[in-house]
């Protein structure tokens, strides 16, 4: 194997106008340090050094050239005080169900200014860990020193390190070696409250063989007035062998603009399915990457939109394969209405060396309207021999000989058009083992639907 030291490739640069983006209020007296680890107050003080010195997104990088922020109002954010849950929206207690199975092992329950948790005490017995945040630094600090900012770090961005540095809450999950929690764990970010910053930090670390299903949501109502913002990281560390099930679900209020950096590395003969449900939000930025560093890892990736209004999402996934018979599988579909936009740029990277590598990407879009627009963007980095990697992305119209099709059989032509994206749908829901989920997507399929007029 050859000898250079593999590097992920970042793209190039365009410039493109743009108005500039207002900058961020907080101040260091923020951070917080109270009885925190003299190596996690390291940590946050050299993230805020960061966030100070890094520059907000430019539109000349090529990762935010589509996506505009000046609309931000930076300024205006404030972090959530200590209970101040009991004053905002109350909990969407529907949420809480469970999505993964008939039964939560344990859940986690952000609030702004405070948490629920439970676990089982079977697991607690065998020394899992699925906590706040909060307490995860005051109880756990040694366990949560390892991995904290080592998957995503702080200088990966201004967002990146607003999230290292002010991380007001958040989710803390250790599985050691080999155990298998058969039940899922469930939490939920709840984050109400117009011109609160929802800021949170989700570190997930599976030993050697350890095996668990995941369900993480971030959810808030839809409210008027001003904008909700929510900076987050998720940092998930796959031992050897280990197996991972990660869904993430968004149903952010439609004022809400979200950025979050997350990263899952996967070590030898170790396995991720990592499911994306992206339905909410104002405006979505989302940095989501596969790091294959074991021989032998292997991870799918699976992503559903369905975009309304004026509503902005901006996927940018990573593929990277960074050791030898390494495989992933990456399918996104989503459809759009009305004057919504959808950016997804990918890339898989085979790092030299990483022989025997099998990467597919794909991503397909259904435009439902004559304002929505869709830029698909695929690519390939192949530094590496005997190596298979295909990409394709579509983005098109309702074929009009299926509609054709289905009213020849009496279906009305809008019905028809419903049909036709429950279906377009289909692929991405096979690829999603749990009904639970299932269903939420097609309850929100149907939603949106509602106001289709064809």
């Amino acid at each position: 194997m050859t000898k250079e030291t593999p590097e992920i490739v970042i793209r190039g640069r365009r410039r493109e106008s743009q108005a500039p983006v207002k900058t961020f209020s907080f101040q260091r007296s923020m951070i917080r340090v109270d009885g925190l680890s003299s190596g996690i107050q390291a940590f946050r003080e050299r993230a805020w050094n960061l966030f100070e010195n890094l520059p907000m997104p430019d539109p000349k990088d090529e990762a935010w050239r589509r996506t505009d922020i000046s609309g931000l109002q930076a300024d205006l954010f404030r972090l959530p005080e200590t209970d101040a849950y009991l004053d905002l929206a109350p909990l969407d207690e529907s949420l809480l169900s469970p999505l993964a199975g008939e039964a939560h092992a344990g859940q986690v329950i952000l609030l702004p200014g405070g948490a629920r948790t439970t676990l089982d005490e079977n697991l607690r017995a065998q020394g899992v860990v699925f906590t706040d945040l909060r307490t995860a630094e005051q109880n756990y600090a040694e366990l949560l020193e390892t991995r904290l900012g080592k998957i995503v770090s702080p200088e990966e961005g201004k967002f990146a390190a607003l999230a290292s540095a002010l991380a007001q809450t958040g989710v803390f999950l250790y599985v050691p070696k080999g155990v298998v929690i058969e039940q899922p764990l469930h939490s939920l970010l709840w984050g109400p409250g117009i011109g609160l910053a929802h800021i949170s930090h989700v570190v997930v670390w599976l030993e050697e063989g350890a095996s668990v299903t995941y369900v993480h949501e971030y959810a808030s109502p839809t409210e008027t007035g001003g904008q909700t913002l929510h900076a987050g990281l998720v940092e998930v560390f796959v031992g050897e062998g280990a197996s991972l099930r990660f869904v993430e679900l968004q149903s952010w209020g439609e004022h809400v603009w979200n950025f979050t950096h997350e990263r899952v590395r996967v070590g030898r003969q170790g396995n991720v399915d990592w499911v994306f449900g992206a339905m909410g939000g104002h405006l979505t930025k989302n940095f989501a990457e596969l790091d294959l560093v074991g021989e032998g890892s292997s991870g799918r990736m699976s992503g559903f939109y369905f975009t309304d209004g004026d509503q902005h999402l901006d996927y940018d996934s990573q593929q990277n394969h960074l050791a030898p018979h390494t495989t992933s599988d990456l399918l996104f579909k989503g459809a759009l209405l009305d004057r919504s936009r959808v950016v997804w740029q990918g890339m898989i990277y085979v790092a030299p060396g990483a022989f025997k590598t099998d990467g597919y990407q794909a991503n397909r879009n259904l435009v439902l309207s004559r304002q929505a627009r869709a830029d698909s963007i695929p690519g390939l980095e192949i530094l590496a021999d005997d190596v298979r990697c295909t990409h394709g992305a579509t983005v098109g119209k309702i074929d009009p000989e299926q509609i054709f099709y289905l009213r020849t059989r009496g279906i009305p032509d809008v019905e028809a058009k419903r049909l036709i994206v429950e279906g377009f749908f289909d692929p991405i829901m096979q690829r999603i083992p749990f009904e639970g989920v299932r269903a939420r997507f097609q309850e929100a399929i149907q939603r949106k639907m509602l106001n289709f007029k064809g």
